[in-house]
């Protein structure tokens, strides 16, 4: 099995930011955006999709957190599509729910090549700490964007803003991780047009 890792590093004004990924390995993360609560929550990308992920990321946060956010989820995403290739012997879909407490959160996704983010998450306080809750779309839609993945998040139930948030980004790592996995039945793209 060829090594699924990526690394990438992207600079403008507003960020600097170098990502590595590996795809099969065993959850590691070692994650440091200036950004405490995202920074939990890229822990739980890596921890419950069983990759090893390191962040870096020096944004202008004196301004605020919304580029810092947006750009980690548009490099994740580079990295993401860099590592899996050519998509060859992919699952391709993803889908699961993760409660945590009384929150309940589906995350169904596809590698398809297509980017979308459909969210619905329902009101939610406008921080979660010193966390803009409106940062959570603006980081999936980055990293569907950038990765060409059509995602679709929804909460089932929550009243914690915190609760809603973590069991999307859990939800989220647990569909990648299964439309990432490698099966060997699978001959080739998993698509009757023949690409991705």
């Amino acid at each position: 099995m060829a090594h699924r890792i990526a690394e990438v590093h992207r600079k403008t004004k507003e960020t600097d930011i170098s990502i590595s990924i590996n795809l099969d390995g065993t959850g590691h993360s070692d994650v440091e955006t200036g950004v405490g609560f995202f920074d939990h929550m890229l822990d739980q990308i890596a921890r419950h999709g069983l990759m090893d992920l390191r962040v870096r990321c020096k944004g202008d946060l004196h301004i605020d957190d919304h580029h810092t956010v947006e750009d980690t989820g548009i490099c994740l995403g580079q990295a993401l599509a860099k590592a899996r290739g050519d998509k060859q012997g992919i699952s391709r879909f993803g889908s699961t729910a993760v409660p945590l407490d009384e929150a309940l959160t589906l995350v169904s996704l596809d590698i398809s090549g297509r980017g979308m983010l459909v969210a619905d998450l329902g009101e939610m306080v406008p921080r979660v700490g010193a966390f803009s809750t409106q940062l959570v779309e603006e980081f999936f839609r980055a990293v569907a964007a950038a990765a060409g993945i059509t995602l679709h998040i929804r909460r089932l139930s929550g009243a914690n803003s915190h609760h809603v948030i973590e069991a999307s980004f859990k939800a989220f790592a647990r569909a990648l991780r299964a439309a990432v996995t490698l099966d060997e039945r699978v001959q080739g793209v998993p698509s009757t047009k023949g690409t991705l």
